[in-house]
């Protein structure tokens, strides 16, 4: 074929696919070379910058022995409109629609898994000169609280959720800060023909505290419990400190109320979906009356 978008390399490419789906302003399109699948994704120029620093940090990932997607090549193209990042191809189907046909034990297994993945993933510094975390998240609380209020939509059980986020604030002084997936649960994942687990979509890519990542596993809980609780487990090898549940509790309520501000640009049928998730939290957590949820098992 000829050079797509003056990539460089890209005569060579077979197989070129666009794909659709997903909540990214990206074009993102897989290719074959040299017997190889991969991932190209197109971003506009405005955000060179951001995309450049991001491809400059996945290179961390380069010698990770885990099954994720790894940096292969970035640059400008369509004379200079775009930016391009090429990255490896992770095999497997969605792991979201694959748990449900597993075992209860194959669920467990692939969670653990998942939650050593992700340890591994922390292991990579945040940059120096940061803010401290209690600052940064505080000040994110805000934000998001004030969106909330100004959306104008009312939840159940908002009043439970917004005392627990206001009485746990402490929690997040001195917590240390680490790289971030930024987007970290079942819908991001693959499992590949080796009923392994393979982590993809770092477009979410950030710094912060690594528990933080725990904010979505209610996600993981609605397809499987087994997975949700394995993914805890994995991460700590069975050996959880007494601050994790109540700090994974307070990144959840946050997490919970700014869905609503944040499902109001995409329409009534997301804002339903986000308040049907926010009520079976509800559940497990038993109105915050515990921050233990009952779909956890050790």
């Amino acid at each position: 074929m000829a050079a797509f978008l003056g990539i460089p390399g890209s005569s060579n490419w077979e197989q070129l696919h666009l794909l659709n789906g997903g909540w990214s302003h990206d074009q993102k399109y897989t290719f074959r070379s040299k017997n190889r699948k991969y991932l190209l994704r197109l971003s506009d120029v405005s955000i060179y910058e951001r995309r450049k620093k991001e491809f400059e940090i996945l290179n961390a990932f380069r010698d990770l022995e885990v099954t994720i997607t790894k940096p292969v090549s970035f640059g400008l193209c369509e004379d200079g409109q775009s930016c391009y990042t090429i990255m490896t191809w992770v095999d497997g189907r969605d792991a979201a629609k694959i748990l449900p046909t597993l075992t209860s034990d194959e669920r467990y297994r692939l969670g653990c898994e998942a939650g050593r993945i992700l340890k591994k993933i922390h292991a990579v510094p945040a940059l120096e000169g940061r803010p401290s975390w209690s600052v940064f998240f505080n000040r994110k609380i805000d934000r998001k609280l004030d969106a909330y209020k100004k959306c104008g939509i009312d939840v159940d059980g908002a009043d439970q959720i917004l005392a627990f986020i206001q009485e746990h604030r402490k929690l997040l002084d001195d917590r240390p800060q680490s790289l971030q997936h930024g987007d970290y649960h079942c819908g991001n994942m693959v499992i590949t023909h080796k009923k392994e687990i393979g982590v993809i979509d770092f477009d979410r890519m950030d710094y912060g505290d690594p528990w933080e990542e725990f904010n979505r596993i209610t996600w993981c809980a609605g397809v499987s419990p087994a997975f949700a609780a394995g993914r805890i487990n994995g991460y700590f090898e069975n050996e959880i400190p007494n601050t994790f549940f109540p700090l994974m509790a307070l990144y959840i309520a946050v997490n919970m109320i700014s869905s609503i501000p944040w499902a109001v640009d995409y329409g009534e049928q997301q804002i339903n979906v986000m308040k049907r998730e926010i009520n079976r939290t509800m559940v497990s957590y038993d109105n915050f009356q515990t921050v233990v949820p009952n779909w956890y098992q050790l």
